[in-house]
């Protein structure tokens, strides 16, 4: 039986939830074991597993700070969910390999989400504006 949009919508607004507080554990949590987890350009190129998506996570919350995720538009198919989303918050690191200074930063993230029939995703594509953040975070 396909997950209800409601289901969906409730999955990744907890795993966004984590996210803004800085919750390592708690975005795990909302993968399954075997989750391929895809930051698309990212180096690593796609991790499978927990414990192998756990370093983008750490590096992330260290070079992003007070951040939230306001939902654009959401597309739902059998299982799987579309949603561009716009991150803003401070860039307080190095992210995306970029000298953030403190500066105040916002730039949309498209997520391909797919879904176990547990409900927890097994699999997280994200797409982010970088050019957005280069624009933002100029290296001088």
């Amino acid at each position: 039986m396909p997950l209800t949009r409601e289901q969906m919508d409730r999955k990744i607004d907890e795993h966004f939830g984590f996210e803004q507080r800085d919750d390592v554990e708690g975005v795990l949590s909302t993968l399954t074991a075997d989750a391929e987890h895809d930051i698309v350009g990212f180096p690593t190129g796609p991790t499978h597993g927990r414990e192998a998506a756990r370093g983008f996570y750490v590096g992330l919350f260290s070079d992003l700070a007070d951040g939230s995720v306001r939902p654009l538009r959401r597309l739902y198919g059998d299982n799987f969910l579309i949603d561009e989303s716009l991150w803003s918050g401070a860039a307080v690191g190095r992210p995306f390999g970029l000298e953030g200074r403190n500066r105040p930063l916002s730039f949309r993230l498209l997520h391909v989400i797919e879904f176990a029939d547990s409900g927890d995703m097994k699999r997280e594509q994200v797409w982010i504006d970088l050019a957005a953040i280069q624009q933002q975070l100029p290296q001088s």
